[in-house]
């Protein structure tokens, strides 16, 4: 029975899964906590890798592994192969700035027509996420450091490197063995998913020169062996490898429903979306992955629950238990900002009250709708850049909520697909890795809740309520 391992090296923790390369059945698992932070220095990964693994039972009698990992962080090395400076994570902002001025340089002060060549060059308007501003900020405020760093790598490219006997004391430091994949090298602001080629030019404009980068290898390519002879594919970014857990395919739209909502798409062509709401990312088969993001999601089931005085299961009964509509109710969920529309200084409002529809049952079925729009909105983002969605894979903590499902199905008016609940990103790992050994992605079985898209068809009115106050809301 040949055995291949998944990872997931998130901004939380690192896991991992041991599965049967030809059914998927789970053999065992490992888990290990990160450090909490937005600069953390990745010998902690690699520490907890290891413990994670040794919960797993080890790798001696797995045949490939592949590794899933949090996008965008900045990895610095020196000649040598030494971790230059703790790495800046995808959700440090400190290079906000930098991706301000990346845009309005390249349109010689025009900011639509620096979005617009980002966009097109990279398929991503840069934000403080990307590593290209991350570097911008390293040689602005660390010049020693930016000089040092001979090469520049993401998370999983670095843990990979490592999981293959490289860096330093192992007696095999060499920076020309880095390895990457295309889901993870097109959220760096210097690669295009669209041709598959860095832009050394963006380095020379943020480093200040132009460092060693890890080769891009093809979707079930092997990109190194572990010291005792495991395949070790080319892994991918997280959101990619997530698509790989849940088996999305073109006309696939995965929304994740956390803390923060996540829109993605499997797409056969890629995107180019000058606003930046639409990160033209590429998936881990050789698509492309447009994805757009909002700010709030369970936290307003949280928040709203917690006004009523209830838990959780019960807000999902009591929002069930109002008819769909809400009676005229229509929250606007951006109590933290909005990303999707771009509306950092937004807040919540609550429209349509009157004495009889102001209810529990009202208000948290209202709560769940406007969630649900605002995803909707995302969405919509991505079908203008040429999506095409036939199904709506649901996943997350509040996918779970039968609420939830039923609101998804008439706010997307598309079958919505609920997988159990899993580890995701390191299933798709593992199945990345099965592929490597075969040569084809294998179709384990994924269990999990089908709802069906309502019978009418049309645009909800409750949707295109909320759609008339949104507006209102981005004109402030």
């Amino acid at each position: 029975m040949p055995l291949v391992a998944g990872i997931d090296s998130s901004t939380q923790s690192c896991k991992v899964v041991i599965r049967d390369s030809d059914t998927g059945a789970l053999v065992r698992q490992g888990r290990a906590s990160h450090p909490e932070g937005t600069e953390v220095h990745p010998d902690h990964w690699w520490t907890a890798l290891q413990e994670a693994i040794s919960q797993a039972g080890g790798l001696d009698d797995v045949d490939a592994v592949s590794i899933g990992g949090q996008q965008h962080g900045m990895v610095c090395l020196d000649e040598s192969g030494n971790v230059v400076r703790p790495a800046l994570l995808w959700n440090d902002t400190r290079s906000a700035l930098d991706a301000e001025e990346l845009i309005l340089e390249a349109g010689q002060g025009d900011a639509a027509a620096g979005a617009a060549y980002w966009a097109a060059s990279t398929g991503t308007v840069p934000v403080a996420s990307l590593t290209a501003t991350k570097l911008r900020w390293l040689a602005r405020n660390e010049p020693e450091n930016a000089r040092r760093t001979s090469a520049v790598c993401l998370p999983h490219d670095w843990l990979s490197w490592r999981l293959a006997g490289h860096g330093p004391g192992t007696g095999q430091s060499s920076l020309e063995l880095l390895r990457t994949d295309r889901s993870d090298a097109s959220g760096t602001g210097y690669f295009s998913s669209r041709t598959g080629e860095y832009f050394p030019e963006v380095l020379k404009g943020t480093l200040g020169h132009v460092p060693v980068l890890p080769a891009v290898v093809g979707p079930l390519e092997a990109s190194g062996k572990t010291p005792g002879g495991a395949l070790i594919g080319p892994g991918a970014g997280d959101n990619a490898a997530a698509g790989l857990g849940v088996s999305a395919a073109v006309g696939d739209v995965v929304i994740s429903i956390g803390t923060s909502g996540t829109v993605f798409a499997v797409s056969a062509v890629p995107s180019q979306d000058p606003s930046g709401l639409v990160a033209g990312f590429a998936d881990a088969t050789g698509n492309y992955l447009p994805l757009a993001c909002t700010l709030n999601a369970t936290r307003i089931f949280d928040a709203t629950a917690a006004l009523l005085g209830v838990d959780l299961p019960e807000f999902g009964k009591l929002a069930l238990s109002a008819a769909e509509g809400a009676g005229g109710l229509t929250l606007v969920p951006y109590f933290e900002g909005e990303r999707t529309p771009n509306l950092p200084d937004a807040t919540g409002s609550l429209h349509g009250l009157t004495v009889s529809n102001y209810t529990p049952a009202n208000l948290a079925r209202a709560a769940v709708e406007g969630v649900l729009c605002s995803l909707a909105d995302g969405l919509a983002a991505l079908q203008s850049q040429g999506v095409s969605a036939r199904r709506i894979i649901l996943v997350g903590g509040g996918a779970q909520s039968e609420a939830v499902q039923q609101v998804a199905a008439e706010v997307f008016g598309l079958p919505v697909f609920v997988p159990a609940p899993g580890e995701y990103v390191a299933d798709g790992a593992a199945r990345q890795a099965a592929g490597v050994l075969t040569g084809k992605l294998p179709d384990w079985p994924l269990e999990g809740i089908e709802v069906a898209a309502p019978k009418t068809s049309g645009t909800p009115a409750f949707l295109t309520r909320y759609r008339h106050y949104a507006a209102k809301a981005a004109k402030g």
